[in-house]
């Protein structure tokens, strides 16, 4: 072979073989496996710091508490099956109320953030000191009003930290009914404030739609966030609350209403917010950060930051909608007419992306060519693409990226494309499924949003996107 050919022949070779580098990833099965064998540590009083003006904390992925692998398969199939597919259909109902008109009454800081699977929960959790007490919450960008579970309590799931007591807190008030903050209850939980026979206390409830509810009283105290202190914090002291909340003392809201922290926050850390949510790995910790400039050195991300602007819905401004323009698997573009028709909701406590049923089909179609020879296992509820791949230690998956409008593009971690059902790998499923009906809005859950810094930008009104392997 001449030495042209032969360098031809080797400059052909390197660039396949990046090609396939960068269409393929590889997921190391057996190591999934030991790592949800593993016992974790305490998901309670994670660390925080502050770096260049922003405030940071931990965050983690709380389900791994438990430990054994029989309880990791049946709370993940309980999870997955019930809890997140009701969030979705709640999602989806109080979006048809709101824009239908209905509304119920009653008579810079980064926080570590860590994965929900520890709690017994998909969600992720953060841990805040209320009161002067520390307290563990699910971070939710889809929910407005912060609350805990407080005494005295008339009806309380179980949790493993005390509940919130006001009486013992110097720096607690009530929030008088009729007040200006009581009346902001209508837009940040879909319920009007009421009084009942006491009118020196605004009552609150927020339903998920599920039977899952907190009923309580809304009330101030001093809020600390790191090392950053926040006065005067308006929020719900549950008294009945019960549903889908894992072990956690309660939710942290940030969605876009005047009752939401990152509302409350705005003049503190100027509307920006970011987070890193980890993979469910016992020891994997994330952070959530609040403030700092959104292209802010504090972040780790190995790739350049991508942006795309939120687009802007009178009647939903509880949620951050983008445009979603297109989706690839391994740099095949999907083809579909409802790509850049619709807004997408990103959701941090949705836990699995739900896509338009047309979408779904064409992405499905794209998968299912890409990774063949695999033996097909039955679908789980909302998880129609199943494969057995319990003789596999390893295996290459096809990557997938969105795309939204004006450039910006997630790519999913390789942990975000498939789900692990059961851990031996014997049921193992493509981690995206179809919404209903085509008139429904789309959801870009957590599962696909690992190892990303995602960047919430409400004074620009704009979201980034950025790989990095989450650590705190």
């Amino acid at each position: 072979m001449s030495l042209w050919r032969y360098s031809v022949f080797l400059l052909l070779f390197i660039l396949l073989t990046s090609s396939n580098a960068n269409n393929e990833q590889r997921l190391h099965l057996k190591r999934l496996q030991r790592t949800h064998q593993s016992n974790s540590p305490s998901c309670y009083s994670q660390k925080s710091k502050s770096e260049n003006g922003a405030t940071i904390l931990e965050m983690q992925h709380k389900d791994y508490c438990s430990g054994s692998v029989t309880n990791m398969n049946r709370n993940h199939q309980k999870q997955l099956i019930v809890d997140d597919d009701i969030r979705v259909r709640s999602i989806q109902a109080s979006i048809k109320n709101i824009i239908s008109g209905k509304i119920e009454t009653l008579s810079q800081t980064k926080i570590p953030i860590s994965s929900g699977v520890k709690l017994h929960s998909l969600n992720y959790i953060v841990t805040v000191t209320l009161g002067g007490r520390n307290t563990t919450v699910i971070v939710d960008t889809g929910s407005d009003l912060t609350w805990v579970q407080c005494q005295p309590c008339r009806l309380c799931y179980n949790q493993p930290e005390p509940l919130f007591n006001p009486s013992v807190s110097p720096t607690y008030h009530k929030v008088v009914c009729n007040s200006s903050v009581c009346q902001t209850l209508q837009s940040a939980t879909g319920s009007s404030g009421s009084c009942g026979n006491d009118l020196q206390e605004c009552n609150y409830v927020v339903s998920y739609g599920d039977g899952s509810y907190t009923r309580g009283k809304l009330g101030q105290d001093h809020l600390v966030l790191g090392s950053t202190s926040v006065e005067n914090f308006v929020f719900g002291c549950g008294r009945n609350n019960k549903g889908l909340f894992g072990l956690a003392s309660g939710l942290m809201g940030l969605g876009r209403s005047d009752l939401s922290l990152i509302s409350q926050t705005f003049e503190t850390f100027g509307g920006v917010f970011s987070y890193c949510l980890p993979s469910a790995e016992a020891k994997s910790s994330g952070s959530l950060v609040l403030g700092g400039d959104s292209n802010t050195s504090i972040f780790k991300n190995s790739t350049p930051i991508s942006y795309t602007k939120m687009l802007a819905n009178p009647q939903l401004v509880t949620f951050y909608f983008l445009n979603l323009t297109g989706v690839t698997i391994s740099g095949v573009a999907i083809q579909d007419s409802a790509f850049g028709k619709t807004g997408m909701i990103i959701d941090s406590g949705t836990v699995i992306t739900r896509l338009p049923p047309t979408t779904y089909k064409a992405v499905k179609a794209e998968f299912l060519k890409q990774f063949s020879g695999y033996p097909f296992k039955q679908g789980v509820s909302i998880l129609d693409t199943c494969f057995d791949l319990s003789a596999y230690e390893e295996v290459n998956i096809p990557t997938v990226k969105m795309q939204f409008e004006g450039g910006g593009e997630m790519e999913v971690d390789v942990t975000g494309v498939l789900f692990i059902v059961k851990s031996d790998a014997s049921q193992v499923c493509l981690a995206l499924a179809s919404l209903q009906y085509d008139d429904e809005i789309g959801i870009i859950g957590n599962y696909q949003q690992k190892n990303t810094r995602v960047i919430y930008d409400i004074k620009q009104s704009q979201v980034g996107f950025a790989k990095e392997t989450c650590s705190f």
